[in-house]
């Protein structure tokens, strides 16, 4: 995801190459990024961390402590004023912005959950601002992640819903997707065709939505003749539950989620 957000913020020329410091442990992958952006690159996290007006955290959460740590060491005694320290932007799943905040003291901390369809442009963030961002450094959170899509603005403690529904949800859909080809397979379509026609079905249905504004269930009723195809394929998807099975899927992960936060 980190790597998502930078090729489209230097692609959409939001900043230039010599703008970006990445921290990289592994030699490999920082020289690899280096050479395919352009970009400036360390294994130093405070130099990093001191040379930013946006501090970007795309790491394991599970080492989230440790690195937080070695920051806070970078500060000294956190004698900076806080116009001086990073905005700090963290797309870390399950790490709260009370944490964060504890990590980064009179920082400007930003909670973000982008989902996987950002990789290619298409996905939506979610962003939960902390107690002393600005309104200009929310704006700003806001142009980095149109970068990679949608992005909305919620309380922090919508997340876990936010995970339910968006973050989780591409698998959901994948499953639809890989469903729906199986049962064109079933009925006789090869299964290259199948797959094409379930992945540009989902895609232009959203996008019609999309850009209609209309609900679904009026789309629904428009393709739905009295005693047609479509009122016959409802009624199995009604009967094997496909409506409940999604919303007990969105519910399930948002438990989860709450349940990993603690």
């Amino acid at each position: 995801m980190g790597e998502a957000l930078l090729s489209r913020l230097l692609a959409q020329q939001l900043y230039q190459p010599d703008q970006v410091l990445v921290s990289e442990l592994l030699e490999q992958r920082r020289d690899g990024l280096a050479q395919k952006y352009g970009i400036r690159v360390t294994a130093n996290n405070q130099a990093a961390a001191a040379a930013s007006e946006v501090l970007l955290l795309a790491i394991k959460p599970q080492v989230f402590e440790a690195v937080a740590a070695e920051l806070a060491m970078g500060r000294g005694d956190n004698g900076h004023s806080l116009g001086t320290l990073p905005m700090v932007i963290s797309i870390l799943a399950g790490v709260p912005l009370e944490r964060l905040e504890t990590a980064f003291p009179s920082q400007s901390v930003i909670r973000a959950m982008p989902n996987t369809p950002a990789t290619v442009g298409a996905g939506i963030t979610a962003l939960a601002a902390g107690k002393w961002v600005s309104p200009d450094q929310m704006e700003r959170a806001k142009t980095i992640f149109r970068a990679v899509g949608e992005v909305v603005e919620i309380p922090e403690h919508l997340m876990d819903a936010v995970t339910g529904l968006s973050g989780s949800g591409p698998a959901y859909v994948a499953i639809l997707v890989e469903a729906l080809a199986d049962g064109g397979v079933a009925a006789g379509l090869p299964r290259a065709i199948a797959l094409q026609l379930a992945q540009s079905t989902v895609l232009g249905t959203a996008q019609l939505l999309k850009e209609t504004q209309i609900h679904p269930a009026q789309l629904k009723d428009q393709v739905t003749s009295p005693g047609g195809t479509t009122i016959a394929a409802i009624a199995k998807l009604e009967k094997a539950g496909f409506r409940s099975a999604l919303i007990e899927a969105v519910l399930g992960s948002y438990q989860r989620s709450r349940e990993l936060r603690g």
